[in-house]
């Protein structure tokens, strides 16, 4: 019977040539953090329980936001070289006692299912060895000398272009780093030029022209297209929503608490401006609205958090295979005034719908002192949801679980 299989997924690097001022595995992708994609790839995976990702220690905070909700193994901190990074992986999954292991590159977002069945089926074929991802070169490729003359034409057909993940056989993998470690060699660029340095045999199975690696801001952008190809249909909701002021000192609005001399009163804390938004998405979806998932005659709402409302809807357009494209929110009152506070209502509706803030707008205005609102009785919002989804779930090649 096969054994169990784990994963280390390799996110501890700086590399910040993609630009955004981050590193590149944690840069927005279609407004999800770009690991999420390859963390729900292999947490996700019916075979693959034991994911072990691999973080900087300074980027752990920052880790367990993109990671949320997914089943992984505690996080682990990386060395000074990506072959460190892994040894400190494979060191946390031993305890585990798993047959075999993949090791992935958190920048290759786009790692499918079929990729990933076949390095399973190639890693456990290659024994003992291992097994890594390849495609054949297509362009003619020359070698140069030092002055940038050609000195010859290389023979492509015995040359192809690697890619993660890449499969082992647990025991040998990680005897492998330890003999390297001991030889004081930290320079191996990836794992199957370790194990051809520990003698034995690589094997090169079918790679996946759509598993690219996010290197450069341009690939960030033809990543993006990927992903929006995946994504045809658009669809848009609308919510409003309105309370009315009662005793009190605070208002909640858009996930913010705001020092006000009334109120709102609801079931809930009343939050009008996250109540607007999750009926706006709730619409995009055609699912019913806020009420009839979370109905005023239940007790359990009584004074509940409305992030939790907000939470619930995006999960709705995930669970589908989707993303929330934009949110935007216009608030109606005469006080208090919400343009101080704009952009942390923002920042909470971001965090709470897994976006990021750049799809997230905020609008206020008054209602010129006429009606409920210009006698200061109570706020009202208006919020518009755009999502997008796949024309089919069956036909969506993004990991399951869809966009965060």
């Amino acid at each position: 019977m096969a054994g169990k299989i784990g994963a280390v997924i390799v996110a501890g690097g700086r590399g910040e040539r993609a630009g955004g001022g981050i590193p590149k595995q944690y840069r927005p992708l279609a407004g999800t953090p770009a690991i999420r994609f390859a963390l729900e790839a292999f947490a996700r995976h019916p075979v693959t329980p034991l994911v072990v990702p691999v973080v900087h220690p300074d980027d752990l905070a920052t880790f367990k936001a993109a990671a949320a909700g997914l089943a992984l193994l505690p996080p682990v901190f990386g060395g000074a070289t990506r072959q460190d990074s892994v040894f400190a992986g494979l060191q946390a999954l031993e305890p585990h006692e798993p047959d075999l292991v993949l090791i992935h590159d958190a920048a290759r977002p786009f790692a499918s299912p079929a990729l990933i069945d076949r390095a399973i089926a190639a890693g456990r074929a290659a024994r003992p060895g291992g097994a890594i991802p390849g495609l054949p070169v297509t362009d003619t490729v020359k070698s140069v000398d030092g002055q940038g003359r050609v000195s010859g034409t290389v023979d492509r057909t015995m040359l192809r272009t690697v890619q993660t993940p890449q499969a082992f056989e647990f025991g040998l993998l990680i005897a492998a780093h330890r003999k390297a470690a001991a030889a004081g060699r930290h320079d191996f660029s990836d794992d199957a030029a370790l194990v051809e340095w520990a003698g034995l045999p690589i094997d090169v199975f079918q790679g996946d022209a759509d598993n690219m690696k996010l290197t450069t801001a341009d690939d960030f952008t033809r990543a993006e297209a990927k992903i929006m190809s995946n994504l045809p249909d658009v669809r848009i909701g609308q919510g409003y929503d309105v309370h009315a002021f009662a005793d009190g000192d605070h208002v909640m609005i858009g996930g913010v608490r705001i020092s006000h001399d009334r109120a709102l009163s609801g079931h809930s804390d009343a939050d009008v401006v996250l109540h607007a938004a999750v009926d706006a998405i709730l619409g995009a979806l055609a699912d019913g609205d806020i009420g009839s998932h979370f109905p005023p005659s239940d007790p359990q709402w009584r004074g509940a958090s409305s992030d939790r409302f907000l939470a619930f809807a995006a999960q709705r357009v995930r669970a589908r295979g989707g993303m929330i494209a934009h949110l935007d929110v216009t608030v109606v009152c005469e006080a208090p005034r919400i343009g101080p506070h704009r952009d942390a209502m923002r920042a909470r509706m971001a965090e709470i719908a897994g976006i990021t803030i750049d799809r997230v707008a905020v609008k206020a205005t008054t209602s010129e002192k006429l009606g409920f609102t210009g006698r200061r009785e109570g706020i009202a919002a208006m919020a518009t949801a755009t999502i997008r989804l796949p024309a089919d779930p069956r036909e969506l090649t993004l990991p399951a679980g869809g966009l965060s």
